[in-house]
C-alpha cells in the first residue's frame, strides 16, 4: 500500500517537519482511514507554543474528519451505533480509544479509562504514525467510537463534532434540560458558541454570553444567544441564571459563573483544561442555595452521538462554517499554526486535500 504523508511536531518553536511513512498492515479491529478535514483545536495551540507539554514527536491534531479506505479482515464493518460501513463511507470517530468493558467506561467515563489512547496526542514511531489529523491518513484503533455521517455536512463543520461539539454536549447532559431555563456562557470560543446553539435548540429562554472580546460576543448572537455582556471590571451581571456553563478556564470566571446562580443553580465547568489559580468557593453559599459543581473533561459515548445527531439536524440552522475563518493545505499547516497564533480566530482548517501555491503552478 502507498506511504502516507505526515506533518511531524519537533518541539515549540521547531518547524514543522514533514516526512513520509509506510503505511502499515491493520491490525484486529482497525481501520484505514484518507483524512479529509483538520480544525486546529485550542490544545493544538498550546502544545504548538510549549504551554502545554506533548511527547515527541507526534502528529497534531485531534478535530478529523475523513472516510473509510480499509477494514481489517476481521472488523465487523459496523459503527457504534450499528450501521453498516463501507468503503468511501465518510465517517467521524472518538477523539481517544478506550476499553468499552472497563470499570470506567461502564460508569459512564470512557474517557478515563485505563490504557486509553488520545488521538493527536501520540508520538511517532516507526510502526505507529498514522494518528494524528495532520497526515494523510489515520489509523482507528481497536475501542475507537466510530460513527457514520452525511456528506452533506461540511468537512469544516464535521471535523469538529469530535471534540468541541461533543464536549458541549456532554455539558448539556450534566446540566440537564434547558426547557425555560436562563443559562449563562462564559467565554465565547468554539465551545461558548456551539453551547449557544445547544442550549437554543433545547429551549433556553434566556441565553446570556460573557466575554472580554466584543466581536464574539456579536456572533454568539448568530448562534441563539440573546443577552451580552462585555466583561470590564464594572460589569455587572445577573442573579437569578439557572445554568452557568464556564468554557473559558479563567479562576476569575468561574467564580463569578457561581456568583450568578439562583438557588438551586447548577455550574457545569469544561474549560480548566490548563494550570491556572485555584478557584474561591464561598461554601456557605453553596451550601445554603442548593447549588451544585460539575466538570467534565471530554465525553463519554452517548455525548458522542449526541453531538452527531445536534450537527446532522442544526447545519443548516447556525453559521457553523463561517467559524473556520481561513483554510490552508496541509504542506502549508506551519502558516496555518502561525495564523492562529497571531489572529486568534474561533478555528483555523487545513484541507487534507487541498494543494499549495507552488503545487498548483
Amino acid at each position: 500500500m502507498k506511504n502516507a504523508t505526515l506533518i511531524v511536531f519537533n518541539g515549540a518553536g521547531k518547524a514543522l517537519e514533514e516526512m513520509e511513512t509506510p503505511i502499515p498492515e491493520l491490525q484486529p479491529g482497525e481501520i484505514l482511514i484518507e483524512n479529509l478535514y483538520t480544525t486546529i483545536c485550542g490544545s493544538d495551540l498550546h502544545t504548538f507554543c510549549g504551554l502545554r507539554n506533548e511527547a515527541v514527536p507526534t502528529v497534531l491534531g485531534h478535530e478529523i474528519v475523513g472516510e473509510i479506505v480499509s477494514f481489517h479482515s476481521g472488523h465487523n464493518k459496523k459503527d457504534y451505533l450499528g450501521n453498516l460501513l463501507e468503503i468511501g463511507d465518510r465517517v467521524t470517530w472518538s477523539i481517544f480509544a478506550s476499553n468499552a468493558n472497563s470499570d470506567k467506561a461502564r460508569a459512564g467515563m470512557p474517557q478515563k479509562s485505563d490504557g486509553l489512547f488520545k488521538y493527536g496526542h501520540a508520538t511517532v514511531t516507526e510502526t505507529d504514525a498514522l494518528h494524528g489529523g495532520l497526515s494523510t491518513h489515520c489509523i482507528l484503533k481497536n475501542g475507537t467510537t466510530v460513527l457514520k455521517i452525511s456528506k452533506g455536512i461540511p468537512l469544516k463543520v464535521a471535523a469538529t463534532i469530535n471534540c468541541a461539539v461533543a464536549t458541549v454536549a456532554g455539558a448539556i447532559r450534566l446540566s440537564g434540560s434547558l426547557q425555560g431555563k436562563k443559562v449563562l456562557i462564559s467565554g465565547v470560543g468554539l465551545l461558548g458558541v456551539v453551547c449557544a446553539a445547544m442550549c437554543s435548540a433545547d429551549g433556553a429562554q434566556e441565553i446570556h454570553v460573557a466575554d472580554v472580546n466584543e466581536a464574539r460576543l456579536n456572533l454568539a448572537t448568530s448562534f441563539g444567544a440573546n443577552v451580552q455582556h462585555l466583561l470590564t471590571d464594572e460589569t455587572l451581571l445577573p442573579n437569578d441564571i439557572d445554568v452557568a456553563f464556564d468554557m473559558s478556564g479563567s479562576p476569575d470566571a468561574m467564580e463569578s459563573g457561581l456568583a450568578t446562580l439562583a438557588v438551586g443553580g447548577t455550574a457545569v465547568w469544561i474549560g480548566a483544561v490548563f494550570k491556572n489559580r485555584e478557584v474561591r468557593v464561598n461554601a456557605e453559599r453553596v451550601v445554603r442555595n442548593l447549588i451544585t459543581i460539575k466538570g467534565l473533561h471530554n465525553y463519554n459515548y452517548e455525548d458522542f452521538v449526541a453531538a452527531v445527531q445536534f450537527i446532522e439536524n442544526n447545519y443548516t440552522k447556525f453559521p457553523f462554517e463561517d467559524l473556520v475563518s481561513a483554510e490552508f493545505s496541509l504542506r502549508d499547516a506551519e502558516s496555518a499554526f502561525n495564523y492562529a497564533v497571531a489572529d486568534k480566530p474561533i478555528r483555523v482548517g487545513i484541507n487534507v486535500a487541498k494543494k499549495t501555491d507552488d503545487e498548483q503552478q
